[in-house]
């Protein structure tokens, strides 16, 4: 049997995160350049059952059985299985490679889980729909994020812009126009399970402010949505920092981001904001496309620890 493959991108939220586990929307946008790819293949040779499980990226190299239930690959494979009706798994490798940065807010536990549940099923004989994905990364998200707002695996598994709210029908987003991000980590970890729980606290204690804040969010990121219509790249600069200002209200950003969002600024960059749960992480900047490459030089010279430019095309994620 030839090796079996899956692979599946990383992704960015544009705008509206913490407040979409609120109920406001929010954009995310795949992200092509970072990915995992995952590759099962059988070894007949081996013990009947015997999976062995080799994830790098996290330091990985076990037989599956001694996983603990709740290790999120072990989980994934279970659920996989569970949902195709299947008791056992032949003999097999299973190895999974990302070049997607770990706690960062790019995606990697929601890319790792989709691509992984896609070769699992393959290798058992009946790819899964991407519905079916879908429902199984965001229960694997809730292993690692609590209570995750289901856009990261929406948007890792049908790999195209989505506008995402909480319980309603997913929007896949037609770009029309082209844009370019330049992505910047500020090397220090971004654990979103953490930031989610902090921002549940605040609004505990003061609903009435912290209500106020998500609904200002929901507004923006509509606006956002239509201006994606429009082209308006000033405007979407605009909508951008004013995203940022909003999460430094939540108390999600931290001063390295801050001034990762202010050096952008100050290279030329269009807007700028914080992407994902915030408390490290990652930030993004609206460029034009010809100045990516000095907006990244002086996010580097700033202290990022790496960038990435993207654009997102008509007909294309980022």
């Amino acid at each position: 049997m030839p090796a079996i493959t899956s692979s599946s991108p990383g992704k960015i939220i544009l705008c509206g995160e913490h407040a979409v586990v609120y109920g406001a929307p929010a954009i995310a946008l795949p992200v092509f350049q970072l990915n995992t790819k995952t590759t099962i293949l059988a070894q007949p040779s081996a013990p009947e059952g015997k999976v062995r499980m080799i994830a790098p990226c996290i330091g990985l190299d076990s037989d599956l059985e001694s996983l603990a239930d709740n290790h999120p690959l072990k989980a994934t494979t279970a659920l996989v299985m569970q949902k195709m009706g299947v008791t056992r798994l032949q003999a097999c490798e299973i190895r999974i490679n990302t070049t997607i940065p770990i706690a960062t807010g790019l995606g990697s536990s929601a890319s790792v889980t989709v691509s992984l549940a896609r070769a699992l099923s393959a290798f058992l004989g009946n790819p899964i729909p991407d519905e079916l994905v879908n429902q199984i990364a965001f229960e694997i998200e809730k292993l690692h994020h609590g209570t995750p707002s289901g856009i990261d695996n929406t948007v890792v598994t049908y790999q195209v812009p989505v506008y995402f709210v909480k319980g309603e029908p997913i929007e896949h987003l037609k770009i029309r126009h082209p844009f370019t991000l330049v992505i910047a980590d500020s090397g220090a970890a971004s654990l979103t399970a953490e930031t989610v729980a902090r921002v549940r606290e605040r609004w505990l204690a003061d609903k009435e402010r912290y209500d106020t804040i998500f609904a200002n969010i929901a507004d923006l990121s509509r606006e956002v949505k239509e201006n994606l219509e429009k082209n308006d790249l000033n405007q979407h600069g605009e909508l951008l920092s004013r995203n940022h200002e909003l999460l430094q209200a939540l108390g999600v950003s931290t001063p390295m981001l801050d001034d990762l969002v202010n050096c952008a600024l100050q290279a030329g960059a269009l807007g700028a904001k914080l992407s994902g749960g915030g408390g490290g992480g990652n930030i993004i900047a609206l460029v034009h496309h010809t100045q990516a490459d000095s907006i990244s030089r002086a996010l580097e010279q700033q202290g990022a620890v790496r960038t990435i430019t993207t654009t997102l095309a008509p007909g294309r994620g980022a």
